[in-house]
């Protein structure tokens, strides 16, 4: 399970940081309580892992108010605006029992729009941000936009949502409480750190909790955080830099936001093709959608094909267009759950080849060595001198002597690697003693 998800706030008080936000925020839900709120509808803003999302479900819970979310980057049409969220703005309160209560009495449903910066308009659309002002002038229960950038949500249509609309502003969290909620985090999963790990995790997220916690899991496999795993985090970022632009093309509505998004990924349209084939039926659960997708896909191969055998890399657009807006425009239906991504699998498989050839690569240079012949000659015999390790003696010996590291270790014994290693550092230290006796 995401540790974001296990370990969200449930109420407001646990959700680190932005102490005025919150409090602001408890304000607003108060009047509305009481029905004497001037401002329908809040508009929370900040960067991305300051605890927006967090602490709207933890006032819900606080207040026990009912939640209602909608997605704004998915659902960005009038009509299922209107359907979703004027439907539960407009109309009365059904308790968990099936009993209707009134709102005079207490009851609320809190409509939701994530992500409301998104929210779509072009020529010939009504607009979503029209919709949303008119849904706030006429609702009965109380709203929330929640956005990472407060100026595009509020230009064009959506103006007049400055004027309606309760503003609070999130701002990045501070670094002692991103450290102190990866320390709580620690101790509930029973994991032995280093606590040097979690204030290099805490600076380096930039008052983001949500990436300092995913950084956290991403190297908590073993129960144990040393110094030496930060480096894993790097490579562990680059991936999920690709699977945010994966999930953007994916989920684009448009051919120019696919496209764009596809040149901001820095990857190759060889490797880039690999991504989107290894993910494509993970996001799309639809079997038409599926099949339309492949289809610009395997367009997108062709092109590819001809880039290499005419050595022609002008086609190379073509190729990342189709495999980009083509996909994403294939699709007819909104996939708005969270889809875990994965390596591209051939990918994976070549990089383990790689590093296969390069251990015995370096195996057979240290032996050619003192066998005084080629590396290719090395290669030839090496299943013998790997059936020779099969005996500790001769194993200890020669790891000794060509200072075999453990990685080249384990591809020639495996699991014994470790023991016999720790006995060849044995002897060389009885070498270098010996030698300081040695007055021949």
């Amino acid at each position: 399970m995401n540790w974001t998800d296990k370990y969200r706030p449930k109420h407001l008080k646990d959700v680190i940081g932005n102490s005025e936000a919150k409090e602001e925020l408890i304000r607003w839900a108060k009047s509305w309580q009481k029905g004497i709120s001037e401002k329908k509808a809040v508009i929370l803003y900040g960067k991305p892992g300051t605890g927006k999302t967090s602490s709207v479900y933890a006032l819900a819970n606080d207040f026990n108010w009912e939640i209602i979310e909608l997605n704004a980057s998915d659902e960005r049409n009038r009509e299922i605006l209107r359907k979703i969220v004027l439907a539960g703005a407009v109309n009365e309160t059904l308790g968990i029992d099936g009993k209707y209560v009134s709102s005079k009495e207490g009851a609320k449903r809190l409509i939701v729009l994530d992500e409301a910066d998104n929210l779509y308009e072009k020529e010939g659309d009504f607009g979503g941000k029209r919709t949303i002002v008119e849904i706030i002038r006429i609702t009965k229960q109380p709203i929330i936009l929640i956005a990472n950038d407060y100026y595009e949500l509020t230009k064009g249509g959506g103006t007049e949502l400055k004027k309606l609309c309760k503003s609070i502003a999130f701002k990045k969290v501070d670094e002692m409480e991103i450290v102190s909620i990866l320390k709580k985090i620690c101790r509930a999963e029973n994991i032995e750190t280093d606590e040097r790990v979690l204030y290099h995790i805490a600076h380096r997220c930039d008052g983001d909790v949500r990436s300092a916690i995913n950084d956290l899991q991403s190297i908590s496999y073993n129960k144990r955080i040393t110094i030496d795993m930060l480096s894993n985090i790097g490579r562990r970022e680059r991936e999920k830099e690709i699977f945010t632009g994966l999930r953007n093309i994916f989920r684009a509505l448009d051919l120019k936001t696919a496209i764009k998004e596809a040149r901001q990924i820095d990857e190759s349209p060889d490797n880039l093709i690999l991504w989107i084939d290894e993910n494509l039926p993970l996001e799309y659960k639809n079997a038409d959608d599926l099949t339309r997708a492949y289809k610009f896909l395997s367009k997108s191969d062709v092109f590819l094909g001809r880039v290499h055998r005419r050595q022609y890399y002008g086609l190379w657009s073509y190729a990342s267009e189709l495999m980009s807006g083509g996909v994403a425009v294939s699709k007819r239906h909104s996939y708005r759950e969270f889809t875990k991504y994965n390596f591209p699998e051939w990918l994976l498989r070549m990089s383990k080849s790689r590093e296969y050839r390069q251990i015995k690569l370096q195996i057979a240079k240290k032996f050619s060595s003192i066998m005084h012949c080629s590396k290719r000659k090395v290669l030839e015999i090496l299943p013998i001198i790997k059936y020779l390790f099969l005996k500790d003696d001769f194993a200890i010996l020669l790891t000794s002597k060509l200072n075999l590291t453990q990685t080249e270790l384990e591809f020639m014994i495996g699991d014994r690697a470790k023991k016999i290693l720790e006995q060849a550092e044995e002897i060389k230290k009885m070498d270098k003693q010996a030698l300081l006796f040695d007055f021949e």
